[in-house]
C-alpha cells in the first residue's frame, strides 16, 4: 500500500503534467459557490475521478471538478465540490487535496462553506469571516504517523485563521459595500444536523456558526504551513424556538441568492491580497 508521501508526488505528477502555471491560491468551494470556478480563465478542468488518489463528491451542490487557471490575475487551484467525513471518508481522504495543493506550491487556502448561525446577530445570507474554530467532529485528520515533510507532529491551532487577512476581509468587503461580520465556527461529523439542545451547548462554548466541513481541512493547511481565510455563508438560523426545520434544499437555496456578494467578496480578496 502507497503511503502518504508516495500518493501526494503521484497525484502532484498528474496534475503538473496538465497544467502550465503552479497555483498560488487554493481554494475550497463550499455549497452554492461552485459557479465561482466558472469564472477562472484559461482553466483546465479536471474531474475529481480522473485524478489519482482523489474521492469523488457525492453531494449535491458539489460538482466534483479541480479548475486550475488565472482569477484576478493570480494562480489558482479551486475545488468546485469538498469531501466531507459524513460521505465514509476517512479525514485523511477528506483532507488529501489540502495536501496536494501545499506540494504544487499554495500559499494561501481560502476556504468556504454553508453554516447555521448560532449567534443571534447573524442572519441567513450573512457572510461571517471565521476568527477560529471548534473541532467537535470526534476526529482530527492528523491522528496516526506524522512525516516531518509535511509539518509538526503538534502544530499550534491558536492562529490557525491569519489574523491580518482577516483584517483584508473586512477591509475589502467595507470597499465593495458587502458587509463582514466575524465569529468562531463549530464543526460537527454531519451528517444530521443538529439538536435544539446541541445548538445551545454549541453556543454556550463560544461558537456563533455551525457546520459540517472546514475544520478538518483548515487544521491540515495549519500543519502544511498554509495560511488561511475561512468565509461562511449563514444559510440557517440553527438555534431558535420556532425556527423552521432545516432541510439541504433550504441550504442550497440561500447559498443561492447569497452568491452573487459571495462570488464578488471572494474575487475581490484574491484581487487584494499580497503573497
Amino acid at each position: 500500500m502507497k503511503d502518504l508521501l508516495a500518493k501526494l508526488e503521484e497525484t502532484k505528477k498528474y496534475l503538473s503534467d496538465n497544467i502550465k502555471e503552479a497555483p498560488e491560491i487554493g481554494l475550497i468551494l463550499g455549497s452554492g459557490l461552485g459557479t465561482m470556478a466558472e469564472e477562472i480563465e484559461n482553466a483546465v478542468v479536471i474531474d475529481y475521478k480522473d485524478i489519482p488518489n482523489f474521492p469523488i463528491s457525492t453531494v449535491e451542490g458539489h460538482a466534483g471538478q479541480l479548475v486550475i487557471g488565472k482569477l484576478m490575475d493570480k494562480q489558482v487551484i479551486a475545488m468546485k465540490g469538498r469531501f466531507h467525513y459524513y460521505e465514509g471518508y476517512s479525514m485523511g481522504e477528506v483532507t488529501f487535496p489540502v495536501r496536494v495543493m501545499k506540494a504544487m506550491g499554495v500559499e494561501l487556502l481560502l476556504v468556504t462553506n454553508a453554516c447555521g448561525a448560532l449567534n443571534p446577530n447573524l442572519y441567513p445570507g450573512a457572510l461571517v469571516v471565521i476568527n477560529d474554530h471548534i473541532n467537535m467532529t470526534g476526529n482530527n485528520p492528523l491522528i496516526g504517523p506524522n512525516y516531518s515533510e509535511l509539518g509538526p507532529r503538534f502544530p499550534d491551532m491558536s492562529d490557525a485563521y491569519d489574523k491580518d487577512l482577516i483584517q483584508l476581509v473586512h477591509r475589502v468587503g467595507d470597499k465593495i459595500g458587502v458587509e463582514t461580520h466575524e465569529g468562531v465556527y463549530v464543526s460537527i461529523s454531519g451528517p444530521a444536523y443538529s439538536s435544539k439542545a446541541e445548538s445551545k451547548m454549541f453556543r454556550l462554548i463560544g461558537a456563533d456558526t455551525i457546520g459540517m466541513s472546514t475544520v478538518p481541512e483548515v487544521i491540515v493547511a495549519k500543519h502544511s504551513g498554509l495560511k488561511v481565510i475561512g468565509i461562511s455563508c449563514v444559510t440557517d438560523m440553527a438555534i431558535f424556538e420556532g425556527s423552521e426545520t432545516i432541510s439541504h434544499e433550504q441550504v442550497m437555496e440561500i447559498a443561492d441568492k447569497t452568491r452573487p456578494k459571495f462570488i464578488s467578496l471572494v474575487k475581490s480578496i484574491i484581487g487584494e491580497v499580497s503573497l
